[in-house]
């Protein structure tokens, strides 16, 4: 069984041991190109193989505002931070129903195409884990969400170039360029605001895609603060 392998089974174990019998909601979160949704993916992958706690996912892109209301208020890292999610729309669609032991709609809005995301809705199992991936989930507004957490945790060295691979030419891969200033910016007034990092459960570690480690956040074993993460 390879590292990776073997860290996924582990995360698996600690997901399908939180509050057994129930539904359960964990935030996947950290940087765009931290490997959250691929994550998710792996995860409900290596579940459906073992026939135990069922394991479902879905992105919070899905729940985008529309550009007129992302761009509203400029193109820096304040809005990106602030203006570019529809909670709302999220509770709405999928934390209500779901604690609710009813069918979720897993998307509203089609952010590539700007427009509605046609209607669907996922009937899941009463005890399903539900992960939820994506960026800025450790937010005040939404912690009490979560029945867990994981925080996804690269550099920006890392993140930048990872996830910009898939926009070809579009981006540069430095962190600091001028065509990253939104999101790495808006990051920054993430960390700077919540300590995202401080409120998760778990930290996964995910440098290297090959050999990534997974520990208890330190705020969960002994109230301290971990190195800054960039």
């Amino acid at each position: 069984m390879s590292d990776r392998r073997a860290v996924l089974h582990q995360l698996l174990s600690l997901l399908r041991g939180v509050n057994i019998g129930k539904r359960v909601l964990v935030a996947i979160d950290g940087l765009d190109g931290a490997g959250k949704t691929v994550l998710a993916q792996e995860l409900v992958e290596v579940a459906s193989q073992d026939g135990l706690r069922p394991i479902a996912s879905l992105s919070i892109d899905g729940f985008h505002h529309p550009r007129s209301i992302r761009y509203a208020n400029g193109q820096g890292p304040d809005s990106f931070y602030r203006d570019s999610y529809d909670y709302d729309a999220f509770t709405r669609s999928v934390v209500t129903p779901f604690r609710h032991g009813l069918s979720i709609a897993p998307a509203v809005w089609d952010v590539d195409a700007d427009t509605a995301a046609p209607p669907t809705e996922d009937s899941l199992p009463e005890d399903c884990v539900l992960l939820v991936d994506g960026i800025f989930l450790h937010r005040p507004e939404l912690r009490e969400l979560w029945d867990a957490s994981v925080w996804v945790q690269v550099p920006f060295a890392v993140s930048v170039p990872r996830g910009n691979e898939r926009f070809a030419g579009q981006f540069d891969s430095a962190p600091e360029s001028q065509s990253n200033h939104r999101y790495v910016g808006g990051q920054r007034l993430y960390f700077a605001q919540c300590s995202p990092w401080d409120h998760a459960t778990w930290i996964l570690d995910n440098d290297d895609l090959a050999h990534p480690t997974v520990r208890d956040s330190p705020s969960y074993q002994w109230s301290c603060h971990p190195t800054p993460l960039d």
